[in-house]
């Protein structure tokens, strides 16, 4: 899911039939940092809740349009588009310059490849927060304040035009601070400790792990994970299925749950998909265990012996069995 383009000229975008869009935004992940508090380990493959960190940050703008990693290639769960700095290894104005030679949208946003608790309400935030507020830029800022630029949403034209600025001031890109670029522009903050939270430390990626387990939030993490590993993009009722699941192992058994809520999936599969088809091969499985359940808690009357049995005993449409050898 990986292809690799050659860096272009600023703003070329993609190239003819490659389908650029009008509207929206383009993202730009900076996954190519040394990782030095790491020991230099691949820091956007380090797995946070069984998915790579890169992928985790991927997930968060899959409503961008187009989406640059600035990294050597590598496997990702979804399509990207692949820079490289110039020289490799040459710091985030370099590798923020690369990437968004292959964007056009006005606004883009920039991302780390090291953050394990954003989301896409998170950037969608920034966006609307950016296009508000008419200044160059909004970006989070992490409990202690202190600003985040890799957490960001940019109008790209002043981003590129600050770049221009500050190559040609200091000959190259290279080496430079981010801080160079942020001190040029009228910027917009928002506080949020979570979504700005990044690994720099193994302690960081401990801290990571360990919450995304806490009881408020393994479910979630959990089924993000498993449509990741799935390749499915797919929002259904959650709380539903879990229901579901509760009352055919309470009515039936507790092996119909599991059984039960994969045949609900294949059915919405054979229906077309979507979050409707699930939602009505669920309805009818768990309106199925009711009366299955009804069964076994209904006491049943011979035929004109006692009251008329309940509706959960006979269904509305019952016809006398007409087998050779009933009696």
């Amino acid at each position: 899911m990986t292809a690799y383009e050659p860096p272009g000229e600023p703003g070329a975008g993609p190239g003819p039939g490659q389908g650029a869009h009008p509207t929206g935004y383009d993202a730009v992940v900076l996954a190519g940092g040394a990782a030095r508090r790491l020991g230099g380990t691949d820091k956007p493959g380090v797995r946070v809740g069984g998915r790579a960190l890169l992928d985790r940050v991927l997930a968060a703008c899959g409503g961008a349009r187009s989406t640059v990693v600035v990294a050597a290639p590598r496997p990702t769960a979804r399509p990207v588009t692949w820079a490289r700095e110039d020289p490799p290894g040459g710091g985030p104005l370099a590798a923020l310059d690369a990437g968004l030679r292959h964007t056009t949208a006005e606004h883009v946003v920039v991302l780390s490849a090291d953050l394990p608790f954003l989301q896409e309400p998170t950037v969608g935030r920034l966006l609307n927060a950016l296009r508000a507020s008419g200044r160059d830029g909004v970006l989070l800022t992490d409990p202690g304040g202190r600003d985040q630029p890799l957490v960001a949403a940019y109008r790209a034209p002043r981003l590129r035009e600050e770049l221009a600025l500050l190559a040609d001031r200091h000959g190259a890109l290279a080496g430079l601070p981010l801080r160079r670029l942020t001190a040029e522009l009228n910027l917009t903050r928002v506080s949020d400790p979570v979504a700005s939270f990044d690994c720099d430390t193994w302690d960081d990626i401990a801290t990571a792990r360990a919450r995304i387990r806490e009881h408020g939030n393994v479910l979630d993490e959990w089924i993000s994970a498993v449509k990741d590993e799935l390749g499915i993009d797919l929002d259904v009722d959650t709380r539903g299925l879990l229901d579901l699941a509760r009352d055919a192992a309470h009515g039936v058994a507790r092996p119909a749950a599991p059984l039960t809520t994969f045949l609900v999936g294949y059915a919405a599969a054979r229906a077309g998909g979507g979050p409707e088809a699930v939602a009505e091969a669920a309805r009818k499985a768990a309106a199925l265990a009711v009366r299955w359940a009804q069964e076994s808690t209904s006491e049943a009357q011979p035929p004109g012996n006692g009251p008329q049995s309940s509706q959960g005993d006979v269904a509305p449409d019952a016809t006398p069995d007409t087998r050779p050898d009933a009696g």
